[in-house]
């Protein structure tokens, strides 16, 4: 049985590597969110619903398409699925670079979301990384997702006035390009990869069954669906308040960098005084807050610019706090499949965004788009409340080597008595032990010594 803390030099390579291909694919994806609403309204036959849905088809593709791609890549292996998805995500940007059309562009999104290698990355990160270096390997992805997102926002309206719109979405083809070289260069081919399908549908039936893993992906399906509507709708309030487009990064800059400043302190005393719950509850009452302020102050810039610092430190806040208790409430060998899950509650979120917000922009005018989505909050705040308190507890993998069924129950009822271990479940098919612990009293002297010589 192994128990090591530290990432190896291979392992961290590869898992840099992967999170540079997740984060440039996705920075390509959103840095369009802050400047198409004023570019399709240039185009011929346009109308506030299909720019919603050119903005959030990529999350229906991407959605429906993520176990199936997960799926193949277990038979043909993960680089070639990745390789695919890559050249079909810049099929999709070249489409949308060469549309003159909205009906065009909405197909090159469609195409782009068609790239759906989201879940075969992470598979290929698990190969690439031991068991107990996994949930760091899954961290640093997140991280490179979230980073993708602010950049996006950054450096699209500032991308705009160089480029323009075709360029960025040109661009986005150049960067699938670039993200085959790394992954051809500096992503090895694992030795075996794992399927773990056969299991499939009975831990993915396990996960929707669990009320409070529900509530979760009922919560970031309405995260991104608030954050897509946002776009939708956003820009042209800008622009109403006569600042102009190539203008608008400065205030997508200044509220981003406030609201990451304010939510680092608020996450870490969240974490330090366990009190996970209550800052997850007060964050969802601070989304819809900011949503309620847009709703009857859109027309004051003023207004505008605090409500997007209370939204956005809201969603930061969510984005950080959402995965984490994912990992705390799934059971400890289905927390992949909890995280797929998850993910396609994302792409969803994305998709019914841009098709909602188009319709009630287009039926009802700005405002309905930010109440819709102060009532969407007031719904998330019931299912939050009534969340069960997490545990403070962290995963960790233990290999223990070829057991037969007695040996692995024996390890199990060894495991659970050291101080620390809430949750243990030992997998002969992978040999590897499974468990939830308390990082604070965990006994690792006592979780080095039960090894099977001693429980036998």
């Amino acid at each position: 049985m192994s128990f090591n803390n530290r990432m190896t030099p291979s392992e961290l390579k590869a898992t840099l590597a992967l999170a540079s291909i997740m984060s440039i694919r996705l920075l390509g994806l959103f840095m369009i969110f802050p400047v198409f609403t004023l570019y399709a309204q240039q185009l011929p036959d346009v109308t506030p619903i299909l720019i919603g849905l050119a903005l959030g088809i990529y999350g229906l593709t991407q959605g429906i398409l993520q176990i199936p791609f997960g799926m193949l890549s277990d038979r043909i292996g993960r680089k070639p699925i990745i390789y695919l998805g890559l050249l079909i995500f810049a099929l999709g940007s070249v489409v949308a670079a060469t549309s003159t059309s909205i009906v065009g562009i909405i197909i090159g999104r469609a195409l782009q979301g068609c790239g759906a290698i989201a879940s075969t990355m992470l598979a290929l990160t698990a190969d690439l990384t031991r068991e107990e270096q996994r949930t760091k390997g899954m961290a640093i992805m997140g991280i490179s997702i979230g980073t993708s997102f602010i950049l996006a926002l950054t450096i699209g309206p500032l991308l705009n006035g160089w480029i323009g719109v075709p360029g960025i979405f040109w661009l986005t083809a150049i960067f699938a390009l670039v993200a085959i070289v790394i992954l051809h260069f500096a992503v090895p081919q694992p030795a075996n990869y794992h399927s773990h399908h056969g299991k499939f549908l009975v831990q993915l039936k396990g996960i929707l069954q669990d009320t409070q893993l529900l509530r979760l992906n009922i919560g970031i399906l309405f995260l991104h669906l608030l954050l897509t509507s946002l776009f939708v709708v956003l820009p042209i309030a800008l622009l109403d308040n006569q600042l102009p487009a190539n203008e608008h990064w400065q205030i997508y800059v200044s509220v981003l960098i406030a609201s990451v400043i304010a939510m680092v302190p608020v996450i870490w005393m969240a974490e330090k005084y366990r009190q996970i719950k209550p800052v997850f509850v007060g964050a969802v009452v601070i989304l819809g807050l900011s949503q309620l302020g847009l709703s009857y102050f859109y027309h004051n810039l003023t207004s505008i610019i605090l409500m997007l610092f209370l939204f956005f430190t809201a969603v930061n806040i969510l984005e950080s706090n959402l995965p984490s208790l994912i990992s705390k409430m799934a059971p400890a060998n289905c927390k992949g499949t909890a995280m797929g899950v998850y993910s396609s509650s994302q792409f969803f979120g994305a998709f019914l965004g841009g098709l909602l917000g188009g319709w009630l922009h287009q039926h009802y005018g700005i405002g309905a788009v930010f109440s819709f989505c102060g009532t969407l909050t007031v719904i998330w705040f019931i299912f939050a409340v009534t969340m069960q308190k997490p545990l403070h507890l962290s995963n960790y993998s233990l290999k223990v080597g070829e057991l037969n069924k007695y040996e692995a129950n024996e390890l199990t009822q060894c495991l659970t008595r050291i101080p620390g271990v809430a949750e243990a479940m030992v997998i002969t098919e992978d040999q590897v032990a499974y468990l939830k612990v308390d990082r604070k009293i965990l006994d690792v002297a006592a979780l080095n010594k039960c090894s099977i010589d001693d429980v036998l």
